[in-house]
């Protein structure tokens, strides 16, 4: 039977981070609320698609309209298994919300699986969780990481680090070994 997971979106999340661990935890039996703060089911988000063309940082451009298929209002982080965080800039909007925080404390607090990509990590460090964990992020949220106490990942752009119960990737390019990792933290099991 397939985990409930918790998706805490915010406008401008990166369109990839969010759209392909929405879609793929899907395809594989477990069910995704994407939610948003003060937006309800059926309403959307912008995404933004960020990449990697020779500049000092990232390049960003619209994405995708999201649709959200939870509403925020209504949610309980204990009815939940696991939670993502996709990055872009939708986690410095999220890490100013106090319920948003708390439902990241949550998680934490019962050792329940937690997928963080690129600036989500900015999101965690709000919540006080990264004491003493290794955590990888997009590199200019590494500041974020040392200071909330955490132990920066260096890892590369398609890499995924897992430290108990939470998976952690640099960026977009990680989706393989990210998802995977955080398949394995929720016991998924796929046979060909």
């Amino acid at each position: 039977m397939g985990k409930k997971i918790l998706m805490i979106c915010g406008d401008f999340c990166e369109d990839y981070e969010t759209m392909v661990p929405f879609q793929a935890l899907q395809a594989v039996g477990h069910t995704v609320h994407a939610v948003c703060p003060d937006k309800k089911a059926g309403e959307r988000i912008a995404t933004a698609v960020h990449d990697f063309e020779g500049d000092q940082t990232y390049s960003e451009k619209r994405g995708h309209n999201f649709t959200l298929n939870a509403s925020f209002a209504d949610t309980r982080a204990a009815d939940y298994d696991a939670l993502v965080i996709p990055g872009g800039r939708g986690p410095e909007y999220l890490r100013m919300n106090p319920q948003v925080v708390e439902m990241v404390r949550h998680f934490f607090t019962t050792s329940k699986p937690v997928a963080t990509i690129c600036h989500g990590a900015q999101l965690l460090a709000a919540a006080g969780v990264l004491e003493g964990r290794r955590c990888s992020a997009y590199p200019a949220c590494r500041a974020e990481v040392e200071l909330a106490h955490g132990r920066y990942a260096e890892i590369a752009v398609d890499q995924a680090v897992t430290d108990g119960n939470l998976v952690s990737a640099p960026a977009w390019p990680a989706h393989p070994a990210w998802i995977a990792q955080f398949l394995a933290l929720l016991g998924t099991r796929i046979s060909h």
